[in-house]
């Protein structure tokens, strides 16, 4: 149990719990290379210290040998969080002005996740020409090109890959047509949220969370065009997206809040099934949601939008009841993933609100940052200490570990 309040003293608990790599399962040596479960995610934690001084490389580099002890997959399924991306981004984070550490391994990643980058934008772009949906491993943040194009804006945002990913993502925002249902979304799946072929979901569904829905390629798109790396029709998509979020935005007591996906049925009556907000997490909830409408305001230049996102966030985020269903202190979908995503809204902000937020979100999520027997970033100790880390310092990171959540 938590019993100081300070959370740079909860940190320096959480990462003496994470002094050593824990083995992974014997039938899943996978493990190792994942960003959000195994040594690759909390390798980012003790590499946040050592840049800062709070840590030391030799921890550091002790987690990052623990990510590559076993063959690393470059598999064409691999992505941002799993496999060499997942690697070169925690690379990535570890690399410094200062010293040739790891520069020549990820140089050569850096090669190969171009390379995967150029294969898989042909796949996708082979994919819509046939008319064929989309599926959430084509275009998400964790296995999809939105994760891959993450990687790139760091490593090489004016390269060729990066041009095929925002091209990709520009085309996946135009409308298709479907012989059963008429026109729908360029981004619906052909799948349920579960990835199986449900019958509460016949023939598919949109998708509105950071994590697999259509936010995560907005906070792409916008996040590369603030930096001046653009496609043709790069503008336009992202205000396709923002009319469509629009279009889905309903209001409620405690304010505005989003479905967390649609099906055929509501689609064609233009209303959700669904009666109230979801928890408000990072994945799926108005945290990750909004966040993503206030980079596109700020990409497009609306000021008037960028209030509003700003506003849907804070009324979300001072809402007792909503902040209940927060059930875990995790990145993904608990505590540390929305006081995270808060606090890089708020220092972006155009409006107090959140900024105004933020204190009561660094003591709830002191309150739940309990160690679990995870030591992963998605879901566990590495993650919130990560957030824990924000929040002792009030800066961002210096690895820039949270551009995993495009939230960045």
């Amino acid at each position: 149990m938590t019993t100081t309040t300070d959370p740079a003293t909860i940190v320096d608990a959480f990462a003496r719990s994470l002094a050593a790599p824990h083995q992974p399962p014997q039938d899943q040596p996978w493990q190792t290379q994942s960003l959000a479960a195994g040594a690759a995610g909390a390798a980012l934690l003790h590499i946040e210290r050592a840049r800062t001084g709070r840590g030391t490389w030799r921890q550091a580099h002790t987690w990052i040998t623990a990510a590559v002890s076993t063959d690393v997959s470059a598999a064409e399924t691999t992505g941002l969080y799993l496999g060499v991306p997942a690697i070169g981004f925690m690379l990535l984070c570890a690399v410094t002005d200062e010293s040739t550490r790891y520069h020549q391994v990820l140089n050569a990643m850096d090669r190969h996740i171009a390379d995967l980058a150029h294969r898989r934008a042909e796949a996708a772009d082979t994919r819509l020409r046939s008319g064929r949906h989309s599926t959430f491993h084509e275009y998400d943040v964790f296995y999809g090109l939105t994760g891959i194009g993450s990687y790139l804006l760091r490593s090489a945002p004016r390269g060729t890959a990066m041009e095929r990913v925002l091209t990709y993502l520009v085309a996946l925002t135009r409308p298709v047509r479907d012989d059963h249902h008429g026109e729908l979304p360029g981004w619906w799946v052909g799948h349920a949220p579960d990835l199986t072929a449900s019958g509460d979901f016949p023939g598919g569904h949109a998708n509105l969370g950071a994590a697999h829905g259509i936010t995560g390629p907005l906070m792409l798109l916008s996040l590369a065009h603030r930096q001046g790396v653009t496609v043709d029709g790069q503008a336009e998509a992202i205000a396709t997206i923002v009319d469509w979020m629009d279009e889905w935005r309903q209001e409620g007591p405690a304010g505005p809040w989003w479905p967390e996906h649609l099906t055929t049925a509501e689609l064609r009556t233009g209303r959700t099934m669904r009666t109230g907000p979801a928890r408000p997490s990072w994945c799926y909830g108005t945290p990750g949601i909004a966040r993503a409408g206030q980079l596109a305001s700020i990409a497009l230049g609306n000021a008037r939008l960028q209030h509003q996102f700003e506003h849907d966030m804070a009324r979300c985020l001072t809402d007792p009841a909503q902040l209940n269903r927060l059930a875990d202190g995790g990145l993904c979908h608990g505590w540390a993933g929305a006081y995270q995503t808060a606090w890089r809204a708020a220092h972006d902000a155009a409006t107090p609100a959140l900024n105004t937020a933020l204190p009561g979100l660094t003591a709830a999520l002191t309150q739940h940052a309990h160690p679990g027997p995870d030591p992963g970033l998605l879901q566990g100790n590495a993650g919130i200490a990560l957030a824990l880390t924000t929040a002792a310092h009030d800066s961002a990171p210096t690895s820039g570990w949270d551009a995993c959540l495009l939230i960045d």
